[in-house]
């Protein structure tokens, strides 16, 4: 009977790391392609920013007009960028949480 039984415990064991398995990678897989999503349409974004920057620019009637377009344009590149990364950073960091997630409760009865 005692043999059963650990036998019993081995299976839902395995269960349960092919649940936690499959859990983590369905949150990796929506992780990173929220990531991506996210990386795409900036990368549009930046596109068409500099695109018109770069408009503006060849439209200025004075190279002074032009220098300013172009100043205003980096200036606000920089500050798409920094707040991208930032903002994907955290996604990345979220990411590391959900993955993690499914572990604590199994990490937490190993402890005890």
């Amino acid at each position: 009977m005692d043999m059963m039984n650990n036998l019993d415990e081995f299976q839902k064991l395995g269960k349960d790391n092919m649940d936690l398995a499959m859990q983590t990678a369905g949150n990796m897989s929506k992780g990173f392609q929220a990531i991506a999503a996210e990386v795409a349409d900036y990368q549009k974004k930046s596109f068409e920013e500099g695109t018109a920057a770069i408009e503006k620019i060849v439209a200025a009637k004075s190279l002074d007009k032009a220098f300013e377009a172009q100043t205003e344009y980096f200036k606000t590149f920089y500050e798409g960028m920094v707040g991208e990364m930032t903002k994907i950073g955290e996604m990345y960091t979220d990411l590391a949480k959900d993955v993690y997630k499914p572990y604590e409760g199994m990490l937490g009865k190993m402890a005890k």
